[in-house]
C-alpha cells in the first residue's frame, strides 16, 4: 500500500472539516491504492467515497464521506504529481536541452517524458516511457486530451532519431488510444534531411487516419543552439524547404478538411516566416489547438491587437515608450505598432528585436532572450518612461530570465521602468494607450535586491 503524505489543508475544505493534519498520510480511497495523483483525482469524484488515513502518530482512521460530486477534498500534497517525475529516456538528435551550456540551474537540464503532465500542463510525451498498465489507466480514466512528439510514422526512422530502438513500436500505442476514442494532439520537430519531404507527406498520411480523434498535428522546425559539440550534425530549414513544407501542408489541409471539418496539419509561424508566405486566416488553425507549438500566435496576436485598436478613438496623447522581443516576432510587432502610431500620432514606440547571442543567433523566439542579452543591447538606447517585455522571458510564477537574472536588474541597470505583459495583442494594445480599467500588464519585481545578479 503506498503512502502519500499531507502537506496542506485547504481552509474550509472537508478535510479541515475532518481534522485532518498536515503531515498525515493517504493510504487508500475506497479500498483502492493510489499510486498519484490520476488515482486520487479520479477517485475523489464519487459522491460517497471511504478514506483511509494514517495519522503523524500512526493511528488509522476511516472516513466516510458523502460529498458533491467532483467536491474537493481538499488535501494538499508536496509533488504536484503524487509521485516523482518521469524522466526521458530518448536521446533525441534534436533535443534543446542537450545543446544547453554548462553551468545553468539543475531544472533546466530534466528531460520529462511523462504522460502525466501530458493532461495537467499540456506537455508532450513520446510514448516510449508508458507501458501497457499506464495506457490502460488513461484509457480508464477517459484522460484526453494527450499530447504526443511524434516527429515520424516511419519506426525504423524514429528509432533513428529518438535513440531509442523501442521508439518504433511504441508508436503502436497510438492504435489504442484511437480505439478507445481518447483526443490525440501530435508534434512533428522537422529536421532537414531526416523527416521532411517525401518522410512528412508519409508521417501525415498515416497520422490522418486517427482523424477525428487526433485532432491537430503541428510541424515546428528544429531548434538548434551554439552549444552542439559532438551533438548529431543537424541544420536550419531553408527558405525553399520552408515554402516546400508549407506547399505539402496546405495541400493536406485542403483535402482533409471537407472531410473532417478539421485542417489537422499546421506549420508552425516560424515556418511560415521563413518562407516568406503569409500567415493563414483564423479560421485556418481549427480554433488554435496548438498554440503552445507557435502555431497561430502571430495570427491571434495581430487579430487581437487590431479589434482593441479598433476600440479606441483618436487623440493626441503623448507618450514615449519601448518594446524588446526576440527577432522572430520582430517584423509583426513593428508593423503593428506603426498602425497605432499612425492613429495616435502623439505615441513614440521603440522596438528593440534582441540577437540572441547567448543560446546562438538562430535561436529567434521571445522566450528564450536572457537578461544579459537585453542589458548588452539596450544599453544607451531610448527607451522612454516605460519598457515592455513579453512575460515567456521569465520564469513561470517568478521574475527571473533563463540566466538567473532578476528582472529588477533590468529595470536598475537600464534606469528604466519595466513592465511584462502577457503575449496577447488586446493587452499591448491597453498597456501602451493605458486604457481606464483592470491593468494589462504587471510590474516588476518582488523580492529584487539592488545589486543582484548581471
Amino acid at each position: 500500500m503506498t503512502r502519500h503524505q499531507i502537506t496542506g489543508i485547504k481552509p474550509g475544505s472537508i478535510a479541515e472539516e475532518l481534522n485532518i493534519q498536515a503531515g498525515d498520510s493517504i493510504l487508500s480511497i475506497s479500498g483502492q491504492n493510489i499510486e498519484d495523483v490520476f488515482d486520487y483525482e479520479f477517485l475523489c469524484r464519487d459522491e460517497y467515497l471511504e478514506l483511509l488515513i494514517e495519522t503523524k502518530a500512526g493511528e488509522q482512521i476511516l472516513f466516510e464521506i458523502e460529498k458533491e460530486e467532483d467536491e474537493d477534498l481538499g488535501l494538499e500534497f508536496g509533488e504536484g504529481l503524487m509521485d516523482r517525475y518521469r524522466s526521458c529516456r530518448n536521446k533525441c538528435v534534436f533535443c534543446f536541452i542537450d545543446q544547453m551550456p554548462p553551468g545553468m540551474r539543475e531544472t533546466l537540464y530534466f528531460k520529462d517524458d511523462d504522460a502525466r503532465l501530458s493532461f495537467l500542463q499540456g506537455n508532450y510525451v513520446t510514448l516510449t516511457n508508458m507501458d501497457d498498465h499506464d495506457i490502460a489507466r488513461i484509457i480508464r480514466y477517459r484522460l484526453s486530451p494527450i499530447n504526443i512528439s511524434i516527429h515520424t510514422m516511419n519506426p525504423d526512422l524514429r528509432c533513428r532519431m529518438l535513440n531509442n530502438r523501442f521508439a518504433g513500436i511504441a508508436l503502436q500505442k497510438l492504435d489504442r488510444l484511437y480505439e478507445a476514442g481518447l483526443t490525440m494532439n501530435g508534434q512533428i520537430v522537422l529536421c532537414p534531411g531526416w523527416n521532411d519531404g517525401a518522410e512528412l507527406d508519409f508521417t501525415i498520411r498515416e497520422l490522418s487516419k486517427y482523424l477525428p480523434v487526433m485532432e491537430s498535428v503541428s510541424v515546428v522546425p528544429v531548434g538548434l543552439t551554439r552549444f552542439r559539440e559532438k551533438l548529431t550534425p543537424l541544420r536550419l530549414l531553408t527558405k525553399e524547404e520552408a515554402v516546400q513544407t508549407v506547399e505539402l501542408i496546405e495541400k493536406w489541409q485542403r483535402e482533409l478538411f471537407p472531410k473532417y471539418g478539421l485542417h489537422f496539419i499546421h506549420a508552425s509561424d516560424e515556418i511560415y516566416l521563413k518562407a516568406e508566405l503569409p500567415l493563414p486566416e483564423e479560421e485556418r488553425y481549427d480554433g488554435y489547438l496548438q498554440l503552445e507549438n507557435g502555431v497561430g500566435m502571430l495570427r491571434l496576436f495581430i487579430d487581437q491587437f487590431r479589434e482593441e485598436l479598433s476600440h479606441h478613438r483618436r487623440s493626441q496623447k503623448k507618450r514615449e515608450i519601448s518594446l524588446a522581443c526576440g527577432e522572430l516576432p520582430a517584423p509583426t510587432l513593428q508593423m503593428l505598432l506603426n498602425e497605432l502610431c499612425q492613429k495616435f500620432p502623439g505615441i513614440t514606440a521603440h522596438l528593440y528585436p534582441i540577437k540572441n547571442r547567448f543560446f546562438g543567433e538562430s535561436i529567434t523566439v521571445s522566450g528564450l532572450v536572457t537578461g544579459q542579452d537585453l542589458i548588452a543591447q539596450l544599453k544607451g538606447k531610448p527607451l522612454g518612461e516605460t519598457l515592455y517585455l513579453p512575460d515567456s522571458m521569465l520564469r513561470a510564477g517568478e521574475d527571473v530570465f533563463l540566466d538567473d537574472i532578476h528582472a529588477g536588474r533590468i529595470e536598475e541597470v537600464l534606469n528604466v521602468t519595466v513592465t511584462a505583459l502577457e503575449c496577447n495583442g488586446a493587452s499591448l494594445v491597453k498597456s501602451i494607450l493605458q486604457s481606464a480599467g483592470k491593468p494589462a500588464a504587471k510590474r516588476l519585481f518582488r523580492a529584487y535586491e539592488p545589486g543582484g545578479k548581471v
